[in-house]
């Protein structure tokens, strides 16, 4: 009789798509709606995987130009109305702001200090909120897909059981199928959450990294055109 059994169940097909197929269409919409999740947030972590490749890319290549001895005004002009890095906007924003910091006689006017670092802050803030745009999905597909996971597997196992009860029957080749079926969705919710919990942890990073050499260089900024203020002042 156990062979018989043991048999049975060795016949069923306990493929992911089969018990993909088999399962209730609760557990068949959570499981779909994890996968959608997961591909959603390995979209977020390749493209912030490159933008943030490429923003470090860029802030080197700004710096080697700012720091090549060259004249600010010579850089901005270079630049134009139209910069391509974050740092570069930073640059503009305070070199902008620098500029029209003049009256037309040629004089300064006074608080320009102030301002200047008014319009690099609000540059920094931007670019800051712009580096950090959509890692807070991966936080939440980390943090919410191994409960999503868990409540499809609860349903499962409760469809199985109620199963048992209509069959009258606890034999291996009648419990084995729906229990696999349930469990399947607790896997599908750990494989949406891990990746994206470790890539959250490594992006977030990345982008407080990027954010923190925007600042100083912004303060750098800050002190070169202060020297220019003080000497005007002199």
């Amino acid at each position: 009789m156990e062979t018989e059994v043991v048999g049975a169940a060795g016949e069923i097909d306990f493929s992911l798509i089969a018990m993909f197929i088999r399962a209730t269409i609760v557990v068949q919409a959570v499981n779909v709606l994890l996968v959608v999740a997961s591909f959603w947030a390995w979209a977020i972590i390749v493209d912030r995987l490159l933008a943030y490749t490429r923003a470090r890319r860029e802030t080197a290549m700004f710096e080697d130009a700012f720091w090549s001895g060259q004249p600010l005004d010579a850089l901005f002009d270079r630049i134009g109305s139209k910069p391509r890095s974050a740092v570069e906007r930073v640059f503009v924003a305070g070199m902008g702001e620098w500029r029209r910091s003049f009256d037309k006689t040629g004089g300064l006017i006074p608080g320009a200090r102030d301002r200047i670092d008014r319009s690099l802050d609000v540059a920094i803030a931007r670019e800051a909120e712009a580096l950090g745009a959509r890692l807070s999905y991966l936080a939440t597909v980390g943090s919410i897909s191994p409960y999503v996971g868990l409540f499809g597997t609860v349903w499962g196992i409760m469809t199985a059981f109620q199963e048992i009860s209509v069959q009258q029957n606890t034999n291996l080749s009648t419990v084995a199928p729906g229990i696999a079926e349930a469990l399947v969705t607790t896997a599908v919710g750990l494989l949406a959450a891990v990746p994206a919990v470790i890539f959250y942890n490594k992006l977030a990073g990345d982008a407080q990294r990027l954010s923190g050499r925007l600042e100083a260089f912004a303060d750098e900024f800050s002190v070169i055109l202060s020297r220019q203020i003080m000497r005007g002042a002199a």
